[in-house]
């Protein structure tokens, strides 16, 4: 690497929501920046117009702000390279179009879609496919196959044009990917992509470079998706006479099960997110979930998507993001796509969960517990969490596994009751609520299950029949903590008053 300062960009188009893949591939490009100490820019590449969606580019920013990952340069960041959303630079692309064609390495097509789709369709009927391409170009309607004159008529009368590379004629064009090393592509298998459009914008391919080379990028870090597209742009590089970028192509994110890339008719149908936030479909209302709203924690997401595609060169799986930028090397991320696996992202989350501090949960579970206007001291919430977390991969975990320390039972488990709440039953917790009435010391834990056992062993009772039927009323299920510690939690008061309303609301 040369002593030019690392700048590198994420590109997405606001078209829908930002893809897990995205996110990983925008990751990628912050931590080699990082790593290298330099610039990470975000720009928006809103070249195709009619495939706009709303929301769609303030829900990129604020999913890579939830991810931490921090942009240098971008539309609310500014910089000295600005504008950052292609929109706003449209004026200054038809220039490089035209200084193409110039050049001979581009030309002027005035095919209409209409044209073009009739002639797809006779190649179809012949089990051929049409490429616009050298062999085809000269019969077709554009600035090549036409005199000067015929094309200077069609421009005066207004009729649409677009404007299209000229590919050379048998060339291999040549390249190193940090990834996939020495990559190779012959110009006779390539067509004459259209540069810019009759809207006025530049397609991605004209754009992207020129961006690129206006806004001094050193690494393009992207999708394997556009590999295919990286000979046309090394070639208008080339052309237009400017020093090129050095490409990474990183390789897909895969289905769970099956074969193909991760979409999001997986997690539909296997239940889980795609996205980093959730997203309401502007046109169909349609809601899509997302790891924030599913309960991930940021730092566990990130440290889970940098795991696919990228090996640290050992078995260490949890990376603090410093971390991440320190191992960060392209040279370790693979060239076959990673699986996704659903129960590796929940391990993650569950890991990330044990590594907090019992407050910092407890300080996210009270904004939970807010929304069920429950309102109890932080110190509670943090004895439960402590209680809780080992067994938790979300923080409503912890209220499903722990509701009864904030409320009572309202309802009580129909097969505990079926098979616990025996004859007798009731009579026997009557008396266990009046022997722990008479109880005056403190009201601890394990001074009061001393006391209990005893009890319950002078009565000689079944210990097991009284339990059940004991945690049936405090918990009104049989699942939860230690028996006494809940008691001790949530008071005497609050247990004698969960034992009588057991009594009388428990039928059989």
């Amino acid at each position: 690497m040369n002593n030019q300062k690392v700048r590198v960009r994420f590109a997405p188009s606001p078209t829908g929501p930002l893809h897990m893949g995205g996110v990983r591939t925008a990751l990628f490009n912050y931590l080699f920046a990082k790593k290298h100490s330099g610039d990470f820019i975000l720009r928006i590449e809103d070249t195709d117009q009619t495939r706009y969606v709303p929301g769609a580019e303030e829900y990129i920013m604020e999913a890579l702000t939830w991810c931490g990952i921090k942009i240098d340069e971008g539309i609310k960041e500014g910089g000295e390279f600005g504008p950052y959303r292609k929109s706003d630079r449209k004026a200054m692309y038809k220039d490089y179009a035209y200084e193409l064609i110039k050049s001979g390495n581009a030309y002027l097509a005035f095919d209409t879609s209409e044209e073009l789709d009739a002639i797809r369709s006779d190649y179809e009927a012949k089990g051929e496919t049409f490429t616009y391409n050298a062999e085809t170009r000269d019969s077709l309607r554009n600035s090549l196959s036409m005199n000067d004159e015929d094309v200077q008529h069609l421009i005066d009368e207004g009729v649409k044009y677009v404007i299209r590379f000229k590919m050379q004629v048998n060339v291999d064009v040549t390249d190193v990917d940090l990834i996939r090393g020495s990559v190779t592509f012959n110009t006779d298998r390539l067509d004459d992509k259209v540069l810019f459009k009759s809207d006025g914008m530049p397609t991605y391919h004209l754009a992207n470079v020129v961006d690129d080379h206006l806004m001094q990028i050193t690494h393009v870090i992207r999708g394997e998706e556009w590999l295919p597209s990286m000979p046309l742009h090394v070639l208008l590089y080339e052309k237009l006479g400017w020093d090129k970028p050095t490409f990474a192509h990183l390789p897909l994110i895969l289905k769970p099960v099956g074969k193909g890339k991760l979409s999001k008719r997986d997690g539909d149908k296997m239940g889980f997110p795609v996205f980093p936030l959730k997203w309401t479909d502007p046109k169909t209302n349609e809601v899509s979930s997302g790891y924030r709203e599913d309960g991930y924690f940021p730092d566990a997401f990130v440290n889970m998507l940098a795991m696919l595609g990228w090996n640290p060169g050992t078995e260490q799986e949890l990376f603090t993001k410093e971390e991440l930028i320190a191992a960060f090397d392209l040279d370790r991320v693979g060239k076959s796509g990673s699986k996704f696996d659903p129960e590796k992202a929940k391990w993650f989350n569950h890991q990330y969960m044990q590594l907090r501090t019992d407050k910092e949960l407890a300080a996210m579970f009270s904004l939970f517990l807010d929304e069920k206007d429950i309102d109890v001291e932080l110190e509670y919430t943090t004895k439960v969490v402590c209680m809780l977390k080992e067994r938790a991969t979300f923080l409503p975990d912890i209220w499903e596994q722990g509701s009864y320390f904030f409320e009572a039972p309202t309802e009580y488990d129909a097969k505990t009751v079926k098979k616990r709440w025996k004859e007798g039953v009731p009579e026997m917790m009557q008396e266990i609520h009046d022997f722990l009435s008479s109880y005056s010391d403190e009201w601890v834990g394990a001074t009061v299950k001393e006391l209990f056992s005893a009890f319950v062993n002078e009565k000689e009772w079944g210990f097991g029949v009284v339990m059940n039927a004991f945690r049936l009323c405090i918990v009104g299920a049989p699942m939860g903590a230690d028996l006494f510690d809940i008691c001790e939690m949530i008071g005497k008061e609050e247990s004698l008053l969960r034992i009588q309303n057991g009594i009388q609301n428990i039928q059989r």
